[in-house]
């Protein structure tokens, strides 16, 4: 029930967001792909909670969530795949943007830059292979196409108007995207309270608004994949 109370409390902040941004724009303003990005949270979250426990556990005894995991990446290729949205357009793909590599470069430096400082400044504890395995390959490999792949490309088409910055053509959709993957790790229901973290919140939208500006620029979740699962596999080596 707390698992549930808190996506229908995101898809709620969602929706009050999107709506009031509407107001700015509404003749660029399509509020179908808004409602699609809602159901889009709630399906991720229903399957990284193994449809909120109703699900056996098939990895008993782990230390962490691979089941999850593994089905929310695979809900994400299948919704992928519908005629709507199109893996390449969604940024499933391996092709890069022409041009996009050498201007990506100075910024990939600055992910793992960050990212580098945050696991000298805070060293963890010895991690085991399990842990190692997991951080190497299910962050990256499921979020960024969920949150950069498809929720990006629904979000931008709620949101048709763009605005040119860094390089980029940016809109509602995008910020929202990056609001929405802050907000997976710093809000929550539990016992009856909900909570907020605003250090993780910033700590996860800095490197979120940079995985939103290589898709943007690359039209390709790839480089954001390898520098999410950098991210998260560096802190285990301090």
């Amino acid at each position: 029930m707390d698992g549930i109370i808190s996506t229908s409390s995101v898809i709620a902040l969602l929706l009050v967001m999107g709506g009031g941004l509407a107001l700015l724009r509404p003749s660029q303003f399509d509020g179908r792909w808004l409602l699609v990005a809602a159901l889009l949270v709630f399906v991720n979250d229903a399957m990284l909670t193994n449809v909120y426990g109703l699900l056996p556990d098939v990895f008993p005894g782990s230390d962490w969530n691979w089941q999850g995991k593994i089905l929310a990446l695979i809900a994400t290729l299948a919704i992928a795949a519908l005629p709507a949205f199109g893996w390449k357009r969604s940024g499933l793909t391996w092709h890069q943007a022409a041009d996009s590599l050498k201007a990506s470069l100075p910024v990939m430096l600055i992910y793992m830059g960050f990212f580098a400082a945050l696991a000298w400044a805070f060293p963890s504890e010895p991690a085991s292979a399990e842990t190692v395995a997991f951080q190497l390959t299910m962050p990256g490999f499921e979020e960024e196409p969920y949150y950069r792949g498809i929720l990006l490309f629904a979000l931008d088409r709620a949101f048709l108007a763009r605005k040119s910055f860094l390089g980029v053509d940016w809109g509602w959709g995008a910020i929202l995207s990056c609001v929405l993957f802050g907000l997976a790790h710093a809000f929550g229901y539990s016992d009856g309270q909900f909570s907020f973290d605003p250090m993780t919140m910033a700590l996860t939208g800095v490197p979120s608004i940079i995985g939103v500006w290589l898709v943007l620029k690359t039209r390709s979740v790839l480089l954001p994949v390898v520098l999410h699962n950098f991210g998260n596999a560096i802190t285990l080596i301090f």
